[in-house]
């Protein structure tokens, strides 16, 4: 996905994820007692714990604000969390002096408007295959798969190859 843009993802030090059309399907599902439900994709989950063990930094930035996000962040090791956010690239702008890293050292991935000024002033910023057209056409790469299914492994795996760690990752699990 990324060898056009080697240069640039290798200097990645932290990928940021949308969640609800990113890390999920989109789809806001309810229960009758109005409990959201969310499914998410554990290759996804996998990519990322990828990255951290690569020595990549991993954060999530939504707008919305679920106990379940907050849960799988958790389940994850993702430190750097930050719901309620329809101003990602001001959250996004908030953490990285806590990590030292400047915009040129960041991955994002993300499927709408409130995350195309994200996309567009990072290093590396990226849109799922079912993200909204426009954010495609602004975003430096676009998934091969929908989000929720395996959009944001691809990312991470796209990460990883381009730093020539991704063999590595993978060769740890024989």
């Amino acid at each position: 996905m990324f060898s056009h843009l080697k240069e640039r993802a290798q200097r990645i030090r932290l990928a940021v994820f949308d969640v609800d059309g990113v890390l999920t399907n989109g789809q806001l599902l309810f229960s009758e007692n109005g409990e959201e439900l969310k499914a998410f994709s554990t290759l996804d989950g996998q990519g990322i714990k990828m990255l951290q063990r690569a020595g990549i930094e991993t954060a999530i930035i939504t707008g919305r604000e679920s106990q379940l996000v907050a849960r799988r962040a958790q389940n994850l090791g993702i430190a750097h969390l930050y719901q309620g956010r329809e101003d990602k690239l001001v959250a996004l702008q908030e953490l990285l002096p806590q990590l030292g890293l400047a915009l040129e050292e960041v991955a994002y991935l993300g499927d709408d408007l409130p995350d195309l000024a994200a996309i567009r002033r990072v290093g590396l910023g990226a849109a799922v295959a079912n993200a909204h057209d426009f954010v495609k056409q602004h975003a430096c790469a676009v998934t091969l798969k929908p989000g929720g299914q395996g959009a944001a492994r691809e990312f991470c795996d796209a990460l990883l190859d381009a730093q020539g760690k991704l063999q590595e990752a993978l060769d740890s699990y024989l």
